[in-house]
């Protein structure tokens, strides 16, 4: 099924989806000046890698009921010490996953991409994927154009620790169109759904064993 095609719901769920973070850049490794006492304890804590991981999936809320969106993550990062933000080297895969169920005699929809990880950032209970498309699947070729060019998408995170936190949320970007730059590395909106079934596993810059 051609994308001009696609009935009016999935054209929809294609235009929210494609909302993409405006902000724009994020900090590389810290080189600014600091205090005498920081730049000690700085260095001190700095020595050996660091390691980052996020696992797990989850079904996030969504406003039109009846849609079921999934995230499944299996992402990691190593960083040269706590002083860098970015990932000295970040893989992985995650997969988002979209039905949107059959109505007025349409069949049920659904929609899935694979997308390889370029990017994982962590602080505290917080956490950043970001990664290029790679594989599609489903009964609807909504994301052939955003595969031919291998399109960035990120995935925001707060994993709640369970007690008392709140829920934990998901934020999705979407995919930004043909002319259009890719989003920035690292790069998604907040999370600001709420997970409703599954989970996730968080692990912010380990040392590494």
């Amino acid at each position: 099924m051609s994308r001009s095609r696609l009935p009016n719901r999935a054209i929809t769920f294609l235009a929210a989806t494609a909302v993409v973070a405006t902000t724009t850049g994020i900090a590389a490794a810290s080189t600014a000046p600091a205090s005498e006492p920081e730049k000690t304890a700085r260095a001190s804590a700095s020595s050996g890698t660091l390691i980052s991981s996020l696992k797990g999936w989850g079904r996030m809320d969504y406003p039109d009921a009846g849609q079921d969106i999934q995230v499944t993550v299996d992402a990691h990062a190593t960083f040269k010490g706590v002083g860098w933000t970015r990932p000295d080297k970040a893989w992985g895969t995650f997969r988002i996953y979209h039905r949107m169920p059959a109505a007025n005699g349409e069949p049920e929809l659904v929609n899935w991409g694979d997308f390889k990880v370029d990017c994982l950032t962590s602080g505290g209970p917080t956490a950043t994927v970001t990664g290029r498309l790679v594989r599609t699947g489903g009964n609807v070729s909504a994301w052939d154009d955003y595969l031919k060019r291998h399109v960035r998408m990120g995935i925001s995170f707060y994993v709640a620790d369970g007690k008392g936190s709140g829920p934990s949320r998901i934020g999705l970007s979407g995919g930004t169109e043909d002319g259009e730059p890719l989003l920035s590395k690292c790069m998604a909106p907040a999370a600001d759904a709420e997970v409703i079934k599954g989970g996730y596993d968080l692990t912010d810059r380990a040392p590494a064993r």
